[in-house]
């Protein structure tokens, strides 16, 4: 199931559970809406900056085109996009990581030197973990026990880097290369 249509189905889920009433077309819109969510502030420049020193990859969660929505948020032209659509299902579903690590292998880029960089712990690192990827979580909650939307993720994981930010990365990334 593409990403909109799946967002509208919770949409209309959740609606009933809450007793709100609301329109097929209320649920339409909600699935359709992945275009306008805003990037985190930090996320254009940061990633406009890591794009001059690695290759940008994203490995997804919506459909082609709510991506290339978003893309346009975040201002860089990506060297490869993988998508739920494209893989056939969602993360943390470890056929997404194979199916990227085995898509960069083929473009010269070996597994141990890709660096997944994520928020969610659940979503991005368990299953990097599972599969061999190093990671950098991006913690933008600062390090609080609520994950939000997300569950809860396993027990023993882990990252190689943590951040409060992508402009966080970004600094101690300029700062190695001051040395």
């Amino acid at each position: 199931m593409v990403y909109p249509e799946l967002l509208a189905r919770v949409h209309r889920r959740l609606a009933e559970e809450w007793g709100i009433a609301t329109t097929a077309a209320d649920h339409r819109a909600f699935g359709g809406s992945v275009g306008e969510w805003p990037a985190f502030s930090d996320s254009a420049a940061a990633l406009a900056y890591l794009k001059q020193c690695y290759t940008l990859v994203i490995l997804s969660n919506v459909d082609r085109a709510s991506f290339v929505q978003s893309q346009k948020r975040l201002g860089v032209a990506f060297d490869a996009v993988y998508t739920a659509e494209d893989i056939g299902s969602y993360k943390p579903d470890l056929r997404n990581f194979r199916t990227m690590i085995d898509g960069l292998q083929r473009s010269g880029h070996p597994a141990g030197d890709i660096l997944h960089t994520a928020q969610s712990l659940f979503h991005d690192h368990a299953p990097a973990n599972a599969v061999g990827l190093r990671s950098a979580w991006i913690d933008r909650r600062g390090g609080t026990a609520a994950a939000g939307a997300t569950p809860p993720p396993p027990a023993g994981v882990r990252w190689d880097f943590r951040f409060s930010s992508m402009a966080e990365l970004v600094e101690v990334h300029r700062a190695e290369l001051r040395g």
